[in-house]
């Protein structure tokens, strides 16, 4: 099969993937299932690969590399182990990022993402930037009828990731408050459509590039800003004395350094893009009440909850699709942001 592999590490980015055929995966336990890869979302943390920012976690001795890239993965089945009974080959599914053990403390309280014997397609063993790729049943997901591959698959990790970010945000939430979107990109904007449709709030959508601030028009925001010097100040004087919950998708280049002072008193910042270092007088924290707080990839179920808000129409994904023999231009044009929303390689 054609697989596109990653050969080395370079913190400026000039290397390129390698198109290669290398030998087609195959079952070796009994819940493993094999995916015909039907289409494979761009991420940024495929770029801090690149760049090596992940090489000690997920490659510390040295020894991963070549490997096929890819963690946010739609496809068909393609083969099953002997002990999977959910999946048969044909179906058309979405796969969580992490494939997961079922039995360890965080996968039984449901909180999979935590758990202490997961692995990663993409991130430290082969994914899905392929015509194929190794997953297990725990992380499949049927799709539903007349639901592409092509058209949900950055869902499997931007998605879920922002939706994550919304769900908990949303529990802070009601009718006259507001939230604050830095970042209309590819998890800004699932995040604005999944607040709309999970609280009445209002929403402010903050991002430099002309073409995100009009999708944020398109998909619903009530305030949109460019993110010029003044921004802090334009988001209280529109809400009043700051946001009862900002939501960062930059977290680095400064941004992650203004998005805690855009929150009012008492308010809460999910911080989910990664990068910067974040600085707070201890000042600010105890007069202001300042809450600030990571937000990680969401679980299996709610990638379930995801998979129904985008059958209902209500969360679209809005992408730019290549070949997987573009994907040097693909990775190009993310980091330089020549396209809005994600990007989705199709083998």
């Amino acid at each position: 099969m054609k697989a596109a592999r990653l050969y080395d590490y370079d913190p400026d980015m000039n290397v390129s993937l390698r198109i290669e055929n290398v030998q087609t995966p195959t079952i070796k336990a009994p819940d493993e299932v094999i995916v015909k890869v039907g289409a494979a979302g761009l991420c940024r943390t495929d770029l801090h690969i690149i760049e090596g920012v992940w090489r000690e976690i997920m490659d510390p001795d040295g020894a991963l590399l070549p490997y096929t890239m890819g963690h946010e993965n739609a496809g068909w089945i393609e083969d099953v182990g002997s002990a999977v009974k959910s999946v048969k080959p044909g179906d058309a599914v979405i796969c969580h990022p992490l494939r997961t053990c079922g039995i360890c403390l965080p996968c039984r309280y449901g909180e999979d993402m935590y758990c202490e014997h997961g692995l990663f397609p993409g991130l430290g063993l082969d994914g899905g930037f392929a015509e194929y790729f190794v997953t297990n049943e725990r992380s499949v997901i049927k799709l539903g009828d007349g639901i592409r591959p092509l058209d949900v698959a950055p869902m499997a990790d931007a998605g879920i990731t922002a939706y994550r970010a919304a769900k908990r945000a949303s529990k802070l939430l009601h009718p006259g408050t507001t939230a604050v979107i830095l970042g209309v990109g590819g998890l800004g904007h699932i995040a604005l459509q999944s607040l709309k449709a999970l609280s009445g709030c209002r929403v402010i959508a903050i991002d430099r590039e002309p073409a995100a601030r009009a999708l944020a028009k398109d998909l619903g925001a009530d305030i949109v800003l460019d993110g010029g010097p003044k921004v802090i100040e334009e988001v209280h004087d529109h809400t009043g004395g700051g946001a009862q919950v900002v939501i960062d998708f930059v977290g680095e280049l400064g941004v992650e350094n203004i998005t805690w002072r855009m929150a009012r008193k008492g308010g809460q910042t999910f911080v989910v893009g990664y990068g910067g270092t974040v600085q707070v007088p201890t000042l600010d924290l105890v007069v202001n009440e300042i809450n600030i707080g990571g937000s990680l990839v969401g679980n299996y179920t709610e990638l379930v909850e995801l998979m129904e808000l985008n059958a209902d129409g209500k969360v679209k994904m809005h992408y730019e699709q290549y070949g997987l023999d573009e994907i040097n231009t693909a990775l190009s044009d993310f980091k330089n942001r020549k396209f809005v929303g994600r990007g989705v390689i199709v083998p």
